[in-house]
């Protein structure tokens, strides 16, 4: 296989995420004609993390974080959007990384490729949790705006599996809590957010964001 050829097929596998839409938003039902892709949260994680790290002064390679950030979905374009309400943990870690080995396989630098997406996952580095914390906060974010455009309704759920889980059932208990101010919660009691990225969790969350 030719270079040309190399860098033609990476691109093609890269651009299906353009068409996978986002498993959340189709579990919730946002009645929106045009969801959000895959690509596109890249796209919106990418400019969170430029802003975050340029509001807070991280000090970290944030170069790294974007790389780290572009490829994160890699293993989507072949195993799908899969949540953590579809599939176990490790489960989901083994066929996407056996996903993002088979298509990072025939480049060049396709080693050091997989190295820094394998770094992200087990985020043990500054760089890796801070982009880790991102992609989470990314998607809340995401969920605020559908929720502020009056896209979703809790009382359309019949066929959503989500909303029986023992959590977001407790945070829904509350007959006027919103969708999104559930979303917010429960990401804030399930990932490890550092002080920073709970402050804009909460400014999001007792503020409208959308104009």
């Amino acid at each position: 296989m030719t270079k040309e050829q190399k860098v033609i097929e990476y691109y093609l596998i890269c651009n299906k995420l353009k068409d996978v839409i986002r498993t959340g938003w189709l579990n919730w039902n946002v009645q929106k004609e045009r969801l959000e892709s895959v690509a596109e949260h890249i796209y919106g994680v990418q400019m969170l993390a430029i802003a975050i790290n340029s509001e807070y002064q991280y000090n970290l390679d944030i170069r790294k974080v974007i790389f780290m950030l572009a490829i994160h979905e890699l293993g989507e374009t072949i195993i799908g959007d899969l949540t953590l309400f579809q599939i176990d943990k490790k489960e989901k870690e083994k066929i996407e990384h056996e996903a993002v080995h088979k298509i990072l396989n025939n480049l060049l630098n396709g080693n050091e490729i997989e190295q820094l997406f394998l770094e992200f996952d087990k985020q043990e580095t500054k760089e890796a949790f801070f982009a880790f914390q991102c992609d989470k906060l990314e998607c809340d974010i995401q969920c605020k705006i559908y929720d502020e455009q009056g896209y979703v309704s809790l009382n359309s759920q019949s066929n959503n599996e989500t909303i029986n889980d023992s959590l977001v059932k407790e945070l829904l208990k509350n007959k006027n809590t919103s969708w999104s101010t559930m979303w917010l919660k429960f990401s804030q009691s399930k990932y490890p957010y550092d002080e920073n990225f709970k402050a804009i969790s909460n400014y999001v969350l007792n503020n409208k964001i959308t104009k």
